[in-house]
């Protein structure tokens, strides 16, 4: 979607929500940078949209002014400089009501209240598919949103990858790589569980470039008399050891997901597969088994050189978008360039792991079990 009053921008927000990844700092740098040299103001909003709700709890403000010297070396940092939150929908806002229950509130209106007395032409809103769906609401009451999308996950649609996917398989390999030494001196089972919500992603890559034995993933539901039996045929070939990788939303034939936590107002909590796939295979084969679960760790750290990359070219293509007059798109990664595809087309459906894709055939030619 185009505007004519494309030229009209001369204060941004930029904001980042939902989990943190990798290259988020990258983002804000390559946006700031981009809109500074182009003569706007930016501004950042204190995790996801508090900064405009809860003003009063940030002693330096909400909405914090992006200098140059506030964002030149934060393209190697973790996190957000600005903070973020998986619990502060605007549209879906969790607040007591008179009675001091917590319900939820439409505080949309209050949003883009804030926005108009800063004197916001524009906001720069970095997340996952939460996040940007609701983003894309906010377009649709006549905020001028570019999105740019962001999760661990790799599970949102129209991009061909998201920064910080990169980072979370490059150290989920990393610790396969060390977790095969441990494993194999101990004759040991050792089941890595990693994050990826409802998609294998993260899982199948990890698995595959860490040399894991068996990969389960959301896509592909398990049956662990079929895993045990891997296992099994690989201790007959003289094999003393075993990796199993289970993606957090991996589920068995017939059950479903293991949800630590539903609250009011955030996602649910995903984890635990990995425990009980390791006690069950304990059971069924006799070895000893342990379970690691990464969880968190897949999003601190430094972003890879990819992920930084990508994260600078996005965020000075969401300035890119709104200098031509854009609104209401996010930029995606269509190798060699950066492309820009309607909210609405991006957040309709989650990416998930397609069963015929090349990564999965080579696991299977490569003798990798996934559990069918």
């Amino acid at each position: 979607m185009t505007r004519k009053d494309n030229n009209i921008i001369r204060r941004i927000a930029i904001n980042t929500g939902g989990g943190d990844a990798p290259g988020l700092n990258a983002v804000i740098r390559g946006a700031v940078y981009a809109a500074l040299n182009r003569g706007w103001e930016c501004f950042g909003i204190r995790d996801g949209y508090n900064g405009l709700f809860l003003p009063e709890q940030y002693p330096e403000g909400g909405l914090i002014q992006l200098t140059r010297d506030r964002v030149r070396n934060i393209t190697h940092l973790g996190g957000t400089i600005l903070g973020t939150t998986n619990r502060g929908n605007p549209l879906k806002y969790p607040m007591p009501d008179e009675e001091g229950v917590i319900r939820e509130f439409d505080r949309s209106g209050e949003l883009i209240e804030g926005l108009k007395e800063n004197g916001i032409d524009a906001l720069i809103a970095v997340g996952g598919d939460g996040s940007l769906a609701i983003a894309n609401e906010l377009a649709g009451k006549g905020i001028r949103v570019i999105g740019v999308p962001k999760t661990i996950d790799n599970d949102l649609d129209k991009t061909v990858i998201t920064f910080g996917f990169d980072s979370a398989v490059s150290f989920a390999t990393e610790c396969m790589d060390r977790l095969h030494s441990t494993a194999e001196s101990h004759r040991r089972i050792m089941v890595v569980e990693v994050m990826g919500r409802y998609a294998g992603w993260i899982a199948l890559e990890s698995g595959v470039s860490g040399s894991a034995d068996v990969i389960l993933i959301p896509e592909i539901p398990f049956d662990l008399e079929r895993v045990a039996a891997k296992i099994k045929a690989l201790q007959r070939q003289g094999r003393k050891h075993s990796i199993v990788v289970v993606a957090e939303g991996a589920k068995p034939k017939g059950g479903d997901i293991s949800v630590i936590e539903r609250r009011q107002g955030a996602p649910e909590r995903l984890g635990g597969m990995g425990n009980l796939v390791a006690h069950k295979l304990e059971e069924m084969t006799g070895k000893e088994t342990r379970c690691v679960v990464l969880g968190h760790l897949l999003r601190g750290g430094s972003p890879t050189t990819f992920d930084r990359l990508l994260g600078l070219r996005f965020g000075a293509a969401a300035v890119r978008a709104l200098e031509e007059g854009k609104s209401n798109v996010m930029v995606a990664l269509d190798p060699p360039t950066v492309q820009y595809v309607p909210l609405e087309q991006a957040t309709k459906r989650m990416k998930t792991v397609p069963l015929d894709c090349d990564i999965i055939l080579t696991a299977r030619d490569l003798g990798i079990s996934f559990g069918d």
